[in-house]
């Protein structure tokens, strides 16, 4: 294996993949940051760090997501551990963390109620950011909740919990003022569960049923027994299931209705406000 520069390294696997996955390859081979590749483009790679780039470029030009090749993914301005049981953290999905912020108290403390945590990035970025505030994270798969706790610690917040749990199942009869979620919202048959890096997340993360709509039905009937009078379900969905999941919450009885859109002007996110008190078991 002969001597290679890092603009070299970059040019040969930029033949293969995305010009900014090769950079974060590289710099994950290297151990260095973006600013050095950028300033140093003749530096050399040691024989092992070529190696280990190679490998990684490999793997990215066969589809596997670089989020799972360097094992983490940046979320809300922190970085995240990420592992094949969880979704990848998206950029989109923080603006359900805005809307939960807008709606819990700095000074308060609010119960808040993270359904489907995967890698924990909603519910820690929340506790984060509302530290008087209690935040329990669910999820079903017991090694999406090993990767979220993993997390949890290295992001240093005491105020999240996590519990195994379909959905409301392990809750009792306990109560929140705002319960989020990032649900399951693909279609069974969407071609794209098929495509990109969809293939290699967790099926059961994504597919929403026949209509993907399977998930969010349950959450839209059942929170209503766990939110506090006056709380907030606000969840994610699909780009075109604004209106389908408003007549939802409208059948239900919530109130203060409304869908709000990601920076890219797609209806990204519904909420709802619990307008009487739950329902008595």
């Amino acid at each position: 294996m002969s001597p290679t520069t890092v603009r070299a390294g970059l040019d040969e696997a930029q033949r293969r993949i995305d010009a900014l996955d090769a950079r974060v390859l590289l710099c994950h081979a290297t151990g260095r940051d973006p600013a050095y590749l950028i300033a140093h483009p003749e530096a050399t790679l040691r024989i092992n760090e070529l190696a280990s780039y190679q490998a990684l470029v490999e793997r990215r030009a066969q589809g596997e997501p670089v989020a799972y090749i360097t094992g983490e993914r940046e979320f809300y301005g922190r970085s995240f551990q990420v592992t094949p049981a969880v979704l990848i953290p998206r950029p989109e999905t923080e603006l359900l963390v805005d809307l939960a912020l807008e709606r819990i108290p700095a000074d308060g403390a609010t119960r808040a109620l993270d359904l489907g945590t995967g890698s924990g990035c909603v519910a820690i970025s929340i506790a984060s950011e509302r530290s008087q505030s209690k935040i329990l994270a669910l999820d079903q798969s017991v090694e999406a909740l090993t990767v979220a706790r993993r997390n949890a610690v290295a992001a240093h917040v005491g105020n999240v919990a996590f519990l195994q749990s379909d959905w409301f199942a392990a809750l009792g009869r306990e109560l929140f003022g705002v319960i989020v979620a990032n649900p399951p919202y693909v279609a069974t048959d969407d071609p794209h569960l098929g495509a990109g890096d969809l293939r290699f997340e967790p099926r059961a993360a994504l597919d929403g049923g026949s209509d993907g709509l399977a998930a969010i039905r349950r959450i839209v009937f059942e929170a209503k027994e766990h939110l506090e009078p006056g709380g907030w379900l606000i969840f994610e969905h699909g780009h075109d299931q604004g209106e389908r999941v408003r007549l939802l919450f409208h059948a239900e009885g919530y109130g203060e209705i409304f869908t709000a859109h990601d920076l890219a002007g797609i209806d990204r996110v519904s909420a709802g406000r619990l307008t009487q008190s739950p329902r008595v078991r």
